[in-house]
């Protein structure tokens, strides 16, 4: 199984869209570490800088409607060949997020006012999470506080998540 810990990458803007997180002229790339360096290249967010701030990153934690726009599986791709393996949004545009997880990956989805909390209490810190997808819940570090914050998944989801996605779940039953 994939990891799902490490440290947070804080995308403070709804409707982040596949084009931003995989620009379209990289689509003819064949193999997925082809992707790496252009991961949110064109992501226009004052202050951030994708060379810098995906390094060392392990989520992300952003706004409403991640994963709009084309339902092209590079923009899970990307993200898993740079080492995120899980997005904590308050919503995902329906095909990305059913892309997440035919990758083996989260699409984690709170309340906007759990998301709003996360920002308010964590942004601009070094902060880390931990995802427990058996207990369905969130361990959130940062210098000054831990705490943990439910989430519920789908049992075939947290099934595919276990299973590594589609291609280890297809393995292992049929």
């Amino acid at each position: 199984m994939k990891k799902f810990s490490g440290n947070v990458l804080f995308l403070d803007r709804s409707d982040i869209n596949t084009d931003e997180i995989i620009p379209a002229k990289y689509l003819t790339e064949i193999t997925k570490e082809a992707l790496k360096p252009y991961l949110l290249e064109d992501l226009p967010l004052p202050g951030f800088n994708n060379k810098e701030d995906i390094q060392d990153k392990a989520v992300i934690v952003t706004r409403a409607n991640f994963g709009c726009g084309s339902s092209r599986e590079h923009a899970p791709w990307a993200l898993e060949v740079n080492g995120i393996n899980a997005v904590i949004a308050e919503n995902f545009a329906r095909i990305f997020r059913q892309n997440m997880y035919n990758c083996g990956m989260f699409a984690i989805e709170l309340s906007k006012d759990k998301i709003d909390y996360l920002f308010e209490n964590y942004y601009g810190k070094d902060t880390s999470i931990e995802i427990d997808a058996d207990k369905e819940q969130i361990i959130i570090t940062s210098p000054e506080k831990s705490e943990v914050i439910a989430f519920k998944v789908g049992e075939f989801d947290k099934t595919l998540v276990k299973e590594g996605g589609w291609v280890g779940y297809a393995d292992k039953n049929y």
